[in-house]
């Protein structure tokens, strides 16, 4: 046992003083067989991170089209808004704030393909009111970025949210039954007494007038799908109130509310309907906030809305849709 305990010790004191410079040598080796597993380690994070930014690389569709401008008016808005009163009418707030801005049509065609247009500098009237209805719905959120404003904007344009040219609202009776659907906007078609007509919509003008649309001119492909939205609304019957019943009186000014939206029917043939704009109410009755062709800017119509309907012949009356 004394021989057997001497030979171990014999064996660690060995190994305890190992010559200095094959220890040296073996922490040298431990040190570059380290520092080559970080460097490894890290290349592979890099190339993980790498890949998965490409993959990340969003598609034409899922581009946002804008400009910085725009980003901060946006974001300015929401801020600005969020110091009022929650119970401020954020419509007719977001509406006015964009009174003067110029009348330019077809704002969201310039583009090859699809994406999601962000312009707070021209606008239409469907784009001037689905601004409004997105700023809103932020504002209802509580969600004041610049990508918060970009989701409900998308969810508002296209079907599902998913951004493509068939997918886009075009009709606006089309754009209500899906934002319906998608629990953003209710529509308002009580009282009977009120809404004393019906609407049977025939759409097809814009399969029978593809020149008119330039990406449908670029992508004929796209035709079939178009016509499919088409006969979707082909055929449905929606209650309206006559432009012959848009007077100024309690019963219509509790029917519709400050901030509606206000949508005009119209009877040229393949359409079915021919502007929209936002309910503001004066003392002398209903007015109209919208993206003016006429004025060539958005205003707050002087005028009664009753008057501007006689001044249309071809407006046969509204329908309502309000944010939820």
């Amino acid at each position: 046992m004394r021989h057997l305990y001497r030979q171990q010790n014999i064996r660690c004191t060995k190994k305890r003083s190992m010559n200095p410079r094959h220890y040296a040598d073996s922490l040298m080796l431990r040190f570059k067989i380290s520092t080559t597993m970080t460097y490894i380690r890290h290349q592979l994070t890099a190339f993980v991170a790498l890949a998965a930014l490409c993959c990340a690389q969003p598609s034409a569709a899922q581009r946002v089209d804008y400009q910085r401008s725009d980003s901060i008016k946006v974001v300015k808005l929401l801020r600005d808004a969020s110091r009022l009163s929650p119970k401020t009418n954020y419509m007719l707030y977001f509406g006015r704030k964009l009174i003067g801005l110029p009348y330019v049509g077809k704002t969201l065609e310039k583009n090859s393909n699809e994406q999601l247009v962000v312009n707070l500098r021209q606008m239409d009237c469907t784009t001037f009111t689905e601004t409004v209805l997105a700023l809103s719905r932020c504002m209802k959120q509580h969600r004041l970025t610049f990508a918060d404003y970009c989701s409900n904007l998308r969810l508002f344009r296209y079907k599902d949210g998913v951004v493509s040219y068939p997918n886009r609202l075009h009709y606006f009776t089309y754009w209500m039954s899906e934002n319906v659907g998608k629990g953003l906007v209710s529509i308002v078609s009580e009282p009977r007494t009120v809404f004393t007509a019906t609407q049977t919509v025939r759409a097809n003008y814009m399969t029978t007038h593809r020149s008119l649309y330039p990406m449908l001119v670029k992508h004929q492909e796209w035709v079939p799908q178009i016509a499919e939205m088409e006969r979707s609304i082909t055929g449905t019957r929606h209650p309206y109130i006559p432009k012959s019943g848009i007077v100024n009186t309690a019963r219509l000014r509790q029917t519709i509310h400050d901030g509606d939206v206000i949508v005009i029917l119209t009877s040229k043939r393949g359409l079915d309907t021919s502007h929209i704009g936002i309910a503001v109410w004066h003392k002398d009755g209903l007015h109209l906030l919208n993206a003016s062709s006429i004025h060539r800017k958005v205003v707050e119509e002087p005028m009664t809305f009753r008057q501007y309907m006689m001044k249309h012949p071809t407006h046969t009356g509204i329908r309502v849709a309000r944010l939820n």
